[in-house]
């Protein structure tokens, strides 16, 4: 008879030691960052949020911070069954992956995507190309990488333009609906020279707005809900916007939505969210067209986590869902996936 055991050795029978790696808003504000560079950072509430769920699943909590605490802390010896990690990074298209590669590197598990599908998934026109190869309707674009590439779209107008690796509607104001040639090479030059990244630019469309909650990887995936976006009188028209978000108690509703169209809505994200190998959690953006015909816009595979202000826990409060459950079920997915078991 074999010793071996199919139950990864654990820190404590019974429990799991889960290291909290993340971004506070805060450390970087004192460092001089702008509210917009920081705006997909954290609040200390939403770190306490999330430990205190998965204290309450019975295991073990250590908290460590960015990438910078990860590597010093990681170089000193330390190891975590499982490491629960929303770290959107600062710096290039591989920000979001930095923490999953170096947490790969010395083979700790970690909840969601990887480092190739946070990677492109930060990268909104990698994404687009991806999800047109499998079939999934999203609207033509165009890549604006410097000011020669403007002359060279060629859609139809109006159109929607904004930066292409950026989050939280960073970049996107009333302005980003573009109606000429004038404006689209205006919009474009401002994004460049102010994000220093790629410009994307899509076909606008002039339907209703969606966002879906996504939980699981792979066939284990399932849709939590659709949440329709919708804009008050004194919002910037025409997109969910930074501005919008930030301020959204005064200039946003959200609805709970199960029409034929918002089902649309829901398939088309499960095909995207398994076509792109994503994993235990996130949410994908949609539009639809003038048909009511529902297009991926973008996905992210790196949700906010603030129970009152993020998009995710909004969506699932209005599905009926509650904080502690979803915190628990991105858990149990990586769990799951990753084959760790608290118990043997």
């Amino acid at each position: 008879m074999s010793g071996k055991t199919d139950c990864p050795t654990i820190s404590t029978p019974g429990k799991i030691t889960v290291g909290l790696t993340y971004d506070l808003r805060d450390d970087y504000l004192r460092e001089g960052y702008s509210q917009e560079e920081t705006a997909e950072f954290d609040k200390p509430d939403t770190i306490e949020a999330i430990e205190e769920v998965i204290l309450k699943n019975g295991h073990l909590t250590d908290r460590i911070g960015h990438v910078q605490a990860l590597t010093r802390r990681l170089a000193a010896g330390d190891r975590w069954d499982l490491v629960f990690n929303i770290a959107e990074g600062l710096h290039g298209f591989g920000r979001e992956a930095q923490v999953p590669a170096l947490l790969d590197a010395y083979q700790i598990p970690y909840t969601f995507s990887g480092p190739l599908g946070q990677t492109l998934t930060l990268h909104k026109g990698m994404t687009k190309h991806v999800v047109r190869d499998l079939g999934i309707p999203t609207p033509d674009f165009a890549v604006v990488a410097d000011p020669e590439d403007i002359d060279l779209v060629s859609l139809p107008y109006p159109l929607f333009a904004k930066p292409v690796a950026e989050g939280t509607g960073k970049g996107i104001t009333a302005l980003s609906k573009i109606d000429n040639t004038r404006d689209l090479r205006n919009v474009c030059i401002k994004l460049l020279n102010t994000f220093h990244q790629p410009v994307l630019v899509e076909t606008y469309l002039p339907g209703r707005e969606f966002t879906v909650g996504i939980i699981g990887s792979g066939r284990d995936a399932r849709a939590l809900g659709v949440m329709e976006v919708l804009l008050n009188p004194d919002a910037e028209q025409h997109a969910y916007s930074y501005d919008n978000k930030e301020h959204y108690e005064n200039l946003v509703r959200y609805a709970a939505v199960v029409d034929a169209e918002a089902r649309h809505a829901m398939e088309i994200s499960l095909l995207a969210w398994r076509g792109l190998g994503l994993k235990d959690g996130g949410r994908i953006d949609l539009r639809s067209d003038a048909r009511g015909i529902p297009h991926f816009i973008e996905v992210n595979s790196l949700a906010g986590l603030n129970p009152i202000r993020s998009d995710l826990p909004i969506l699932c409060k209005l599905s009926g869902i509650s904080y502690h459950q979803l915190i628990t079920d991105i858990l149990n997915s990586a769990l799951k996936r990753t084959g760790i078991k608290t118990t043997c």
